[in-house]
């Protein structure tokens, strides 16, 4: 019959210290793992709040659109021009965030009933951000 393996002597004062160094290790990659996750935070609420001041942007060209479509000819919001004048914008939302004006020319013959209406919606958020859409209007 074979005899059974010998079971080798285990010295424990050199186990200890390699499983301190062990846990030492794995300590610092937790470390490090968790500090490279926190600094995902800050930058994902950055890209949420620009994706939302972009979707507000959209809306305010959108209602301003919409408005102007159901205006008649003789409208002087239609005029030729820059609307507001000069350098002028009308404020949105709460203290007034975002800055609006819109362009509107007319074509030349023979498409020269229909306007062509350039609508500009800009913001201040980590540079000046802005959302443009030209619409053509038959008044």
């Amino acid at each position: 019959m074979p005899r059974p393996a010998r079971r080798t002597r285990i010295d424990r004062r050199s186990e200890r210290g390699f499983l301190l160094i062990e846990l030492m290790v794995a300590l610092v990659f937790l470390a490090i793992g968790i500090l490279a996750i926190g600094r995902l935070f800050p930058a994902g609420s950055r890209s949420q709040l620009q994706s939302r001041m972009t979707s507000t942007g959209n809306f305010y060209l959108q209602q301003k659109a919409e408005e102007l479509m159901t205006l008649t000819a003789a409208d002087p919001a239609l005029t030729a021009g820059r609307h507001p004048a000069g350098a002028a914008t009308e404020a949105l939302g709460s203290g007034g965030a975002w800055k609006r004006f819109y362009q509107v020319d007319q074509l030349a013959a023979p498409l020269n009933t229909v306007r062509r209406i350039t609508i500009n919606v800009s913001w201040s958020f980590q540079g000046t951000r802005s959302v443009v859409d030209t619409i053509y209007v038959r008044p």
